[in-house]
């Protein structure tokens, strides 16, 4: 199987689970939130941050999604590369926080990693892109 092909079932993967965990989040939030990995949640209506956090990861995988659907790979690499810095900056606000280190390094720790994985690996296969057509080729000198 090539890098190419490996790549893409890597990245529709992630995708689909960033795009159900967003929806989690936005549909149940109540029920979602223990697994964040904070030790506390707001009284009363939190909720609606909660759906913040859901949005924010359905955006993600859309548009994660629209670059691999549109063949965008060298994009698509570069924005999980970028994208990989709300895992991390969510693992961050966990350990902050006084939340748990588990949970905080074993689902956003991992998930920002798995995402900075994928990114570099999308980046080795686009690194020799070929010059789009009427551009002249670099001349060595």
């Amino acid at each position: 199987m090539s890098l190419k092909k490996i790549n893409t079932v890597l990245a529709a993967a992630f995708i689909l689970f960033l795009l159900w965990f967003g929806t989690e989040y936005i549909l149940s939030p109540e029920t979602t939130a223990p697994g964040y990995g904070l030790p506390s949640w707001l009284p009363g209506d939190g909720d609606g941050f909660l759906t913040i956090k859901g949005i924010r990861d359905a955006v993600l995988a859309l548009v994660l999604g629209i670059l691999l659907v549109t063949g965008h790979r060298r994009a698509l690499g570069w924005v999980l590369l970028t994208e990989a810095l709300a895992a991390y900056g969510d693992m961050t606000n966990v350990l902050a926080h006084h939340g748990s280190v588990a949970t905080a390094l074993g689902v956003h720790g991992l998930t920002a990693t798995l995402m900075m994985v994928i990114g570099l690996l999308i980046m080795r296969e686009t690194r020799h892109v070929a010059p789009a057509p009427g551009t002249p080729a670099p001349q060595p000198a």
